[in-house]
């Protein structure tokens, strides 16, 4: 296919989406005409509006504009959320257009730019976010491609012309991490997950081991220590580890209290004292040493990286706060898989040890849930109180026998409780918290404004 400055336009089928809109900029910043389709109206979509790109909000092909019916002019990316039957996607696939997948175009990306490419079943975001904001605050730069919304920036892309390097979030679902062409590579986690995708772990372990075989000669793949991975790399590859405390790269000396955590980075030739987490929970300690190790294998001074990690306020919905007073504490966290539910629930454990910690978790899609409710539940019943909210279904139909209640039935926690997600606002009136921390990556997000609220009050 042609690269992406032959076209004259692109169009975007799901341009909404937090991985879509961050190309969705780019190709603006390109000089490109960009018009898309998305289901509902969002503030992203405003804030894409704004920046140039024409978006609707009907499957209609009638809406296609006039600058993007040409097929040797107009590049179509889509994501694998978007149904084949979608009316427009068949407009495009009837009349001989170009059609690729979200993960393609950020592929070519990849074969013209450095990609530094973070994957895992968690984790990724932060980590790759925390990078970018290194790489951002020195004179290497980068451009970014995030999962998520950065705080110091309000955006998930972040540009320099003058960069050779790309950050990318490498996403797994859909084998889409497939498409890339690492030079250096993240797995921060390698938990089972998506089997609806890939039906076993073993096939799913399989598709991390063949992203590791993408890793440029030359280039370098940072694995977690003791996950489960057989990386199969290319001659000339050079392979790290890292963690918490052990590995090629980890952090030492580290100190947790009064709200503050500080460490020292440990990397195989040097030593980087008094790191300060800007958003200090303590799993933010290996998130840091796996971006910090990035940023040392590409030359960045050891100041500048321990000036970012300090500034780094983190990605919305990634352990974000909400309120932090003497008297309550609220925390929302996009985590949606049990070993994120636990490691969450664990660092505010050991930032708020003597306080009560109240959980509202919203699972997300039919097929996590039924797949893992036992360890769903053993997560949740760390936490003093919980709240379940309904199965948010994302692209999913229910399945008969699957509901929040074979979570809730094998949770331990002294109070628990079901609640639609319908009447969550008024419950949370009838509570008195401590440490409230909300969870989940379905919609449970556009409660908070009026949660927070009642915390102030």
């Amino acid at each position: 296919m042609k690269r992406l400055e032959e076209y004259k336009s692109v169009y975007f089928v799901g341009a909404g989406g937090i991985g879509m809109s961050a190309l969705v900029r780019y190709c603006l910043s390109l000089g490109l005409r960009v018009a898309g389709y998305d289901r509902t109206a969002t503030p992203l979509t405003a804030q894409l509006q704004q920046e140039g790109a024409e978006l609707f909000f009907e499957a209609s092909s009638g809406l296609i504009p006039s600058y993007c019916r040409c097929p040797e002019e107009t590049l179509v990316v889509y994501t694998p959320a978007i149904p084949d039957e979608h009316e427009g996607l068949q407009y495009f696939r009837n009349n001989g257009f170009e059609i690729i997948k979200r993960a393609k175009l950020l592929g070519l990306i990849t074969h013209s730019l450095q990609g530094l490419c973070f994957a895992g079943t968690h984790g990724k975001t932060t980590t790759s976010s925390m990078a970018a904001h290194i790489f951002a605050q020195s004179s290497v730069g980068c451009n970014a491609f995030l999962g998520g919304i950065l705080r110091n920036y309000d955006t998930n892309l972040i540009l320099s012309h003058d960069s050779r390097y790309a950050i990318i979030e490498a996403d797994e679902f859909d084998r889409s991490f497939h498409q890339l062409l690492p030079h250096i590579a993240v797995v921060t986690s390698t938990d089972a997950d998506h089997l609806d995708i890939y039906g076993t772990e073993e096939a799913y372990l399989e598709s991390f081991a063949h992203f590791t075989s993408l890793i440029q000669p030359g280039g370098v793949l940072i694995v977690k220590q003791g996950i489960k991975l057989q990386p199969r790399v290319q001659e000339g590859v050079k392979v790290y580890s890292y963690s918490k405390d052990e590995g090629d790269f980890h952090a030492e000396n580290i100190r947790i209290g009064q709200g503050r955590i500080l460490f020292d980075f440990v990397t195989p030739r040097s030593r980087i004292a008094d790191v300060e987490l800007g958003v200090p929970v303590e799993i933010n300690i290996e998130n840091a040493v796996a971006s910090m190790a990035v940023a040392w294998l590409c030359g960045i001074d050891a100041d500048v990286m321990r000036d970012a990690i300090a500034s780094f306020q983190g990605a919305k919905r990634r352990f974000e706060f909400w309120l932090r007073t003497p008297q309550r504490v609220m925390i929302d966290d996009y985590a949606h898989h049990p070993d994120e539910l636990k490691a969450s629930i664990k660092s505010v454990k050991a930032l708020y040890p003597d306080r009560k910690l109240t959980v509202v978790f919203q699972p997300h899609l039919y097929t996590r849930t039924r797949d893992f409710a036992p360890q769903f539940a053993q997560a949740l019943s760390l936490a003093d109180e919980v709240i379940l909210l309904d199965i948010y279904p994302a692209r999913e139909l229910p399945i008969e026998g699957v509901t929040s209640q074979i979570i809730y039935d094998e949770i331990l926690s002294p109070h628990k409780e079901l609640c639609c997600r319908e009447k969550l606002v008024e419950r949370i009136k009838e509570y008195t918290f401590e440490v409230l921390l909300t969870m989940g990556a379905g919609d449970i997000d556009k409660l908070l404004p009026e949660i927070y609220q009642i915390m102030q009050e």
